[in-house]
């Protein structure tokens, strides 16, 4: 069941308390991270909600579930994918999706292309790599990753913002923190390589933002600690 508006509300404000201690503690600037609301598996009006709160997105891992609650809602708000894509749903994730992070293959990048030029639109993207070398998780190995960035930039129709992480599942914090230090390194090498801004670092979850923050992630994908347990 969703919070009504006051208890999001509270439930935001200490989300971004949360990231604005873990600034502190870095001698971060707190305006350097934006929130995402992660609103997989609950109904459409979760969007409202971070809408009217005033968050800029929200972020979907299904595209069908997107592409569903972004018809049911006037909300001015952008949808971004953060989920798994597989090929076959490359074109209507182009259509429907403001950006999608989880960009992985040439292929994918070859059918975003192709789509966003049909579409007269440039699409954002940012790339998925799996910096915690987890099994368990999408995204491009960190040694494909320049090949993966180059294939990118080559393409007219593609806005490569940065990249995307997740980590490892663990009851270890500094795993995910050495993820999280993982794909900062590779940013700043990409980044330096290929001139490119590369600015957005997706990173950080209810349970792990504070050390993604640490590590200096841009922007923090929450869902559990704003909308409560998923249906």
């Amino acid at each position: 069941m969703l919070p009504d508006f006051d208890e999001f509300r509270r439930r935001a404000d200490a989300v971004r308390a949360r990231i604005a201690e873990a600034c502190a503690r870095s001698g971060r600037n707190a305006g350097e991270v934006e929130l995402l609301a992660v609103t997989k598996s609950h109904p459409a009006a979760a969007a409202e909600l971070a809408a009217r709160y005033g968050l800029r997105a929200v972020g979907e891992n299904r595209v069908q579930e997107g592409i569903d609650k972004r018809a049911q809602t006037a909300a001015a708000v952008a949808w971004e994918l953060i989920g798994h894509l597989q090929s076959n749903k490359a074109r209507p994730a182009a259509r429907h999706f403001d950006r999608i992070q989880s960009v992985d293959s040439e292929k994918l990048l070859d059918i975003l292309d192709r789509s966003a030029c049909e579409l007269g639109k440039i699409q954002a993207v940012l790339l998925q790599v799996n910096a915690g070398l987890d099994p368990a998780k999408s995204g491009v190995e960190p040694e494909e990753a320049p090949r993966l960035l180059a294939a990118a930039l080559v393409r007219k129709n593609i806005r490569v913002d940065g990249l995307m992480t997740i980590a490892p599942l663990s009851d270890d914090p500094d795993i995910a923190r050495r993820t999280f230090a993982r794909l900062r390194e590779i940013r700043d090498r990409l980044a330096a390589d290929s001139a490119t801004r590369l600015r957005e670092l997706s990173m950080g979850m209810s349970a792990d933002l504070d050390a993604a923050v640490a590590e200096g992630s841009t922007l923090v994908r929450v869902g559990t600690a704003l909308f409560g347990p998923r249906n």
